[in-house]
């Protein structure tokens, strides 16, 4: 029987303000070739400085996944030739990392981690006209990368999205990375092998730059399938490095797989090397945030949340701190949850919003959900409101006024609008005095229909019952 072996290398682009090297902005979308200097160029005798702002982040990362932080680390070259390395070689860590061992916990199982360690991001290249243009924009050259490499714990491709999804959300609660993978700031890196129960792979597959939780599933499922093919016809895959088409859900071979010693790692000489205090951890482990685990718990505890919303709840920080606002304006977290877990999200993904660029304010959702409270809004109306204010931005007392949502409830107003309903069916009077009352729903829908969704359906219904119970009582005298 073959075990499925799966190792991931995780690069996590860091929210400093410059690179990793040098002075340069890290920006996401700004013109190419814009943000760039003679250093993350590679120009010449062009030194390189230490961005103490990157240290400080995988320190933090490194505790937040129970690792082992080294007060001695350095950096060194990993030398190879491509268009998005500027200058020959890499500078990264290798031999001696920031951080060394380490886990995370995926529901009931620990995955291992083998080391956190620093390095720069390469340029970014764009393939165009079947590869006949190529496009190289080194904005991106430079800015320093977290990668976090596991141990091969990982037995199947939900586990490796389960990972992820857990490491992506550890990142934004420190707030080192937005963890975007559709901007790059997180890419991954799947090592995938096939053994027999107890025995050593004897070969690795490295799927590389991988960009969505999507691609990676999609690449094990086709990489299990294709090395079972080449196994069972007792052939021995080739250790090869591949890319993966995200249209045809296939992987393709780049080149054959390089060694440590084919980079040839050397010490770099223009940088010192990391010295770390055990009192300058201790200060940064103090600093540390609440993490996506003690949210989840603190949010069951203190409102009362079920496991699956609080997970919910917890898996962004903005989230949770928008529930929270909310909730020390409103304080009824279940109402709050509910709403958020089902037509807040449905707008976000109808519009094409994200927590960051939705526009409705905590003060102006807990000032909604008063509203509807208070039965002066109907609830329909209430999704109207919150699509608009999440889109706009506005105060939903302006959005009622401006649109004429205010709820009817005045009884002679409601009367004139049952009595329309009413005389619009006589037949189906009739069929409700026969002892068919669910028909009353035809009626209420009636109603609302003729007053444009102003008449409150509660109060509809109660009028209505009373007034056909009216008539049955009439038509028996």
């Amino acid at each position: 029987m073959r075990k499925l072996v799966i190792g991931l290398e995780i690069h996590i682009q860091l929210n400093t303000k410059n690179k990793l090297f040098c002075q340069c902005p890290v920006a996401f979308g700004d013109t190419i070739n814009t943000n760039t200097c003679p250093i993350c160029l590679g120009y010449p005798g062009a030194l390189p400085h230490m961005n103490q702002e990157a240290v400080r982040m995988g320190i933090e990362l490194g505790l937040a996944l129970k690792g082992n932080i080294q007060q001695h680390s350095y950096f060194e070259r990993k030398n190879y030739f491509y268009p998005d390395l500027p200058k020959g070689y890499q500078i990264t860590q290798h031999s001696a990392p920031l951080v060394k061992n380490g886990f995370l916990r995926i529901q009931h199982k620990k995955i291992r981690i083998e080391q956190i360690h620093l390095e720069e991001d390469t340029a970014k290249l764009t393939h165009e006209g079947n590869f006949v243009n190529l496009e190289v924009d080194f904005n991106r050259s430079g800015i320093p990368l977290l990668e976090v490499v596991t141990k091969p714990d990982i037995e199947s491709p939900d586990e490796a999205v389960r990972f992820l999804t857990n490491l992506k959300k550890i990142v934004e609660y420190l707030g080192v990375s937005s963890g975007k993978m559709e901007e790059g700031a997180l890419r991954c890196d799947v090592n995938i092998s096939l053994s027999s129960t107890g025995k050593h792979p004897h070969y690795r597959i490295e799927v590389k730059n991988l960009n969505s939780f999507r691609s990676v599933y999609k690449s094990i499922l086709f990489e299990l399938a294709r090395q079972e093919e080449f196994l069972n016809q007792h052939q021995k895959p080739i250790s090869e490095t591949r890319g993966f088409d995200d249209k045809t859900e296939e992987t393709f071979l780049l080149r054959k797989k390089a060694s440590a010693y084919d980079y040839r790692y050397f010490p770099e000489p223009d940088l010192l090397a990391i010295h770390i205090s055990p009192e300058e951890i201790e200060s940064i482990r103090n600093q540390l945030p609440e993490l996506p685990a003690q949210a989840r718990k603190r949010l069951m505890e203190k409102y009362g949340l079920s496991i699956i919303k609080a997970n919910s709840i917890s898996a962004s920080r903005t989230l949770c701190s928008f529930f929270e606002q909310t909730n020390a304006l409103y304080p009824d977290p279940k109402k709050i949850v509910n709403w958020l877990l089902t037509d807040f999200f449905k707008n976000l993904n109808k519009y094409n919003l994200t927590l960051l660029t939705q526009k409705m304010k905590p003060i102006h959702f807990a000032s909604l959900l008063r509203i509807l409270d208070s039965g002066s809004v109907s609830a329909n109306h209430g999704k109207q409101i919150l699509e608009i204010m999440m889109k706009e931005g506005l105060e939903p007392e302006q959005i009622i006024h401006s649109l004429h949502l205010t709820q009817e409830n005045n009884p002679d107003v409601l009367d004139k609008w049952i009595d329309m309903a009413l005389a619009k069916y006589p037949k189906e009077i009739r069929v409700y005095q026969s002892g068919k009352n669910n028909i009353i729903d035809m009626f209420v829908g009636e109603v609302l229909e003729i007053s444009l969704g102003r008449a409150n359906p509660v109060l509809v219904k109660s009028r209505l019952e009373t007034r056909l119970m009216k008539k049955s009582t009439d038509k028996g005298r």
